[in-house]
């Protein structure tokens, strides 16, 4: 069954020639096939709605999912086949996240694979893994909320989602105290120290914030502070959506005030223990921290990112302590900040030292207000795809003949909404 509609490919002929127009024909072609990528690759349909698959990983995540159609959703108020299709993925999510709030990815059946020699709390043969991450359940409500602002539907904001979302609700507010209260644990054994968490899977200790726990950050890597700032910044974000819902869809006050309630909560904590004075930037955003004095200062590819806090709409890109964190990340102060002779930005722990990612290539290009570094951007998506013409995790800073993950469908969405964002300004 083709899934790519008669709307979609006029609209990447409409781009193409745009960009064409404004002298970028490699990005031109090279937006085709990223654009293409997810809803050519990685979607299957089923009774229960749309499984995306990261790519080549045969497996749903949450959060990944959730970014690979984003791109679409401008097309979702004009044509029925798109706006199906997104909205058989939020019921799918909802599925997931009654199924099991702790869980970052899941398998298309109970056949199938993933990470069942983990020790958890609860063996459960749908999660192809269970490390538990705040914006695993921050995404599905934000794609529900846009999708939602860009079709004019509400028909996806039934009472199956709504029950996910009293779930996400019940989650956040248990992991604000976590020790006290939290069932999860999570433990992986002969593995690197990234894949599991300390103290017997109860990861290292923190102190009530008001803040909201998170095992791993997006990377799916352990958290060293297990309040991930951008996470608790997207958490913000979502419980303000999740507010607008219950008052305008759903005319639930108890539900609107209670997030608004934790959503406050949240955002006194981060405002108290995840900002840091630094003597050369000023005052900037930590990226975890644990409530008891100690913070980590870098930045991670993956998103939620303190580079991407514009994006998620947690504040605007002219924000004085966002500006100043930036120029922190964006320089040799993050021990993730890379540059060679081929190009320059953040990567991963998750990755080899000296790997860019273009997820995060693509997000600096979405939150930048300069021209020449949004034309620098595209330069180096040009000449970093090993002649591929699709993206990547990471590449070589030296030598982009070397990348991890041929097929990486989060990646090729984010270029893609980053060309849209360019060809729109």
């Amino acid at each position: 069954m083709e899934l790519v509609t008669n709307t979609m490919r006029a609209y990447v002929a409409d781009v193409q020639k745009r960009l064409t127009a404004m002298g970028r024909p490699v990005i031109a072609d090279m937006f085709k096939a990223t654009y293409l990528n997810t809803i050519e690759t990685t979607v299957k349909l089923d009774d229960n709605g749309a499984f995306v698959i990261t790519g080549d990983i045969p497996a749903m995540w949450l959060r990944d999912s959730s970014a690979q159609v984003r791109h679409y959703l401008n097309l979702t108020a004009g044509d029925s086949a798109i706006r199906s299709l997104v909205a058989s993925l939020v019921k799918r999510q909802a599925y997931c996240i009654l199924d099991d709030p702790y869980a970052n990815a899941f398998n298309q059946t109970k056949k199938e694979g993933g990470h069942y020699a983990d020790t958890t709390e609860f063996d459960n043969p749908m999660a192809w893994e269970r490390k538990y991450e705040v914006d695993s359940l921050c995404y599905p409500v934000n794609l529900a909320y846009h999708f939602m602002k860009a079709s004019g539907s509400t028909e996806h904001l039934d009472d199956t989602f709504k029950q996910a979302c009293l779930k996400i609700l019940d989650t956040f507010e248990t992991e604000q105290y976590h020790a006290e209260k939290s069932p999860y644990r999570f433990t992986r054994t002969n593995c690197p120290p990234s894949d599991t968490l300390k103290c017997d899977g109860m990861g290292t200790p923190v102190a009530y914030t008001g803040m909201t726990w998170s095992g791993f950050r997006p990377s799916d890597d352990a958290c060293e502070y297990h309040y991930l700032i951008p996470s608790e910044m997207f958490a913000v974000v979502i419980l303000g959506y999740m507010a607008e819902i219950a008052e305008k869809v759903w005319h639930d006050t108890a539900m609107k005030n209670r997030a608004f309630k934790l959503r406050d909560e949240i955002d006194a904590g981060i405002k108290k223990y995840g900002t840091f004075d630094h003597p050369e930037f000023g005052t900037i955003y930590a990226y975890e921290a644990d409530g008891l004095g100690n913070q980590n200062f870098m930045d991670d590819a993956n998103v939620p990112s303190l580079l991407s806090l514009p994006y998620l709409g947690y504040c605007g890109e002219d924000d004085e302590i966002y500006q100043n964190t930036r120029r922190f990340i964006l320089s040799k102060n993050n021990p993730y900040y890379y540059e060679g002779t081929a190009a320059k930005g953040i990567g991963s722990p998750h990755t080899p030292k000296n790997y860019i990612w273009h997820v995060s290539l693509a997000m600096q290009g979405l939150t930048s207000t300069s021209e020449d570094e949004i034309n620098a951007i595209l330069d180096l998506f040009e000449t970093t795809t090993a002649g591929t013409g699709l993206m990547h995790e990471g590449f070589h800073v030296d030598n982009p003949d070397k990348f991890t993950r041929v097929w990486f469908a989060w990646a090729n969405s984010i270029f893609a909404e980053f060309v849209i964002h360019v060809v729109n300004r």
